[in-house]
């Protein structure tokens, strides 16, 4: 009666599980880097968001009469000090703001603004990233696209 419920018995063979272990595998291959191009993606839209915003910001700046220098340029540290931002985070760093100083938006003509070019500089300032279009000419903020968005030079 004993060898019978041993016989009985059932389980996994050592192939079985390892076919199981190599379709896992399979699994993660493919689905890793498409995870991590989900975040690559989810970030430029972030910066895409970002400058949307601060051209707003530079929208309002110009229209409440705020001065720009004869540049056309106003800085994102402007823009914050004048109430119209608060410091932005950078999504590519951790939790680092774009650098005040240097992030900022070309107008077109001060006293009549239709396009705002926007240039985001973040990270910190051993490691700066700029974000341009691929020419490295910073394009009107509601034009941008994934495409535009340069990280570290290298896109």
């Amino acid at each position: 009666m004993f060898k019978k419920l041993v016989k009985n018995e059932r389980g996994l063979t050592l192939i079985e599980l390892l076919a199981v272990v190599v379709i896992l595998g399979i699994i993660a291959a493919i689905a890793i880097p498409a995870i991590g191009g989900m975040i690559n993606n989810s970030k430029e839209d972030a910066h895409i968001a970002n400058a949307k915003q601060i051209a707003n910001a530079a929208r309002l700046f110009a229209t409440t009469g705020d001065e720009v220098g004869t540049d056309n340029v106003v800085t994102l540290a402007e823009l914050i000090s004048a109430g119209h931002l608060e410091p932005i985070t950078d999504p590519s760093s951790k939790g680092n703001v774009y650098l005040a100083s240097e992030t900022k938006v070309t107008v077109d003509d001060y006293k009549k603004p239709t396009v705002f070019k926007v240039t985001l500089v973040g990270g910190t300032a051993t490691a700066k990233a700029t974000y341009t279009n691929s020419a490295g000419i910073a394009k009107d903020a509601s034009d941008l696209v994934r495409s535009d968005i340069v990280l570290d030079g290298v896109k």
